[in-house]
């Protein structure tokens, strides 16, 4: 039997092998002896540099009062135990900065300039689309294949007449379509653009006939059958109730609808038909200007009748009705030198010609010649081509009309919103 082993033996033993480590015994109520682990000898000088971290627990405590102070390591043993030889170096990694520092970095450098933001820079937050051909051989490509080429020249140049033609207005603005002959397409060039403005504007247009011999403004938007069916009522029932007029709901009591389109009818009884004078007109522009943003004023022909000095001086710009006849010509160049002695020489400099090829009167004259008599005394001159659907003088529906007139209307549209700016 082997003998008991001496505790203080023990004891002196270890304290001999690792000379700055003790143990420290508990003791238990009933003298037995207990090891519950070793701790490290530490000066009162080493404790005041040493800085204390608050632990979590016991075990964060222990390891933290176990690890050797920096300033006396520990002594190896006297029977050093060999290493293993350390591993081949790996390539060294560049350290990756912290998220502080990352985030740190960040806001140096947003710090130089202004934040971007979603009201100031909305672009920034929004991945551009690549817009995405329509009709056409591209149109079909990508409808097949899914493959992009974008649009054709066509299409952009379609896709910009209709960002000019919806651009947002601050304020209401008023066209007057006018001539010196009747039948060369002043009332339908009204209807055409004026459903045109409806279909790609997001405020409903106005179309006002103001034509003192009975015009059949509405007749042309609705169809004669319809407007007859209808209550027919007139611009001189909006002037004999006027006053009691104040809000949209009692102006629509007074309005016919094509589509979108909202139009008011001209007078019909040739006894009242002249009686609309300039200051009533005023009233009625007045009227119509604070519930739309755009608005069409179909003329008689003449520049003299009684309501064309009111429909002049609030116009914003002027449509010029024109044929391919040379006496159509001289009339609207005739119509653009009165205007210009008459003290509307910007209306005059600033007015859309609309030369509408009526009965395909074009196919007999120099149309070139033609335009040029009128070029350069206007801001801008747009040809209808010959369409039936316009030259038959019934309903005019852009459904039924040929893509080039339809074309036609969208740029006299554009060039109408153009010049409000």
């Amino acid at each position: 039997m082997s003998k008991p082993v001496d505790t203080k033996t023990a004891n002196d033993a270890a304290d001999a092998e690792q000379p700055d480590l003790r143990r420290r015994r508990d003791r238990r109520g009933d003298d037995s002896d207990a090891w519950t682990g070793t701790m490290p000898i530490i000066s009162s000088s080493q404790a005041e540099q040493r800085p204390t971290a608050p632990s979590s627990s016991w075990a964060e405590a222990a390891a933290a009062a176990d690890a050797p102070a920096p300033s006396q390591p520990a002594k190896p043993s006297q029977d050093p135990v060999r290493k293993p030889p350390a591993p081949e170096a790996a390539p060294a990694v560049p350290a990756q900065p912290a998220r502080s520092t990352r985030s740190a970095s960040r806001t140096a450098a947003l710090a130089d300039g202004p934040l971007p933001d979603f009201i100031s820079s909305p672009g920034l937050f929004v991945r551009e689309q690549k817009p995405r051909p329509v009709g056409g051989f591209r149109g079909g490509l990508y409808k097949l294949t899914g493959l992009n080429l974008g649009p054709s020249a066509r299409q952009r140049e379609e896709d910009e007449l209709a960002r000019r033609i919806s651009r947002q207005l601050q304020g209401s603005f008023n066209t007057a379509v006018l001539s010196l002959k009747g039948g060369i397409g002043k009332t339908s060039t009204t209807v055409g653009v004026g459903l045109t403005l409806a279909e790609f504007r997001g405020d409903p247009p106005c179309a006002i006939d103001a034509n003192p011999d009975s015009g059949d403004l509405v007749e042309r938007a609705l169809g004669e059958g319809i407007y007859q069916q209808q209550s027919p009522r007139t611009i001189t029932d909006l002037l004999k109730n006027i006053e009691s007029v104040d809000s949209l709901t009692a102006l629509a009591r007074y309005m016919h609808h094509a589509g979108r389109l909202h139009l008011i009818a001209g007078e019909q009884d040739p006894e009242v038909s002249d009686s609309l004078t300039a200051e009533a007109y005023l009233r009625i522009r007045k009227l119509i200007a604070g519930y739309y943003s755009v608005a069409l004023i179909d003329c008689g022909t003449g520049v003299t009748h009684n309501a064309m000095s009111g429909i002049l001086q609030s116009a914003d710009n002027l449509i010029i009705a024109a044929g391919y006849a040379v006496s159509g010509a001289k009339r609207a160049r005739s119509t653009l030198h009165w205007l210009a002695s008459h003290g509307y020489e910007d209306l005059a400099r600033n007015a859309v010609v609309v030369i509408t090829d009526k009965d395909e009167v074009s196919s007999r004259v120099d149309k070139d010649a033609i335009e040029e008599h009128l070029s350069g005394i206007c801001r801008q001159l747009i040809a209808v081509p010959h369409d039936r659907g316009v030259a038959d003088g019934d309903l005019v529906t852009l459904d039924v009309l040929r893509p080039d007139t339809r074309r036609a209307y969208r740029e006299i549209a554009a060039a109408i919103v153009d010049g409000y700016s």
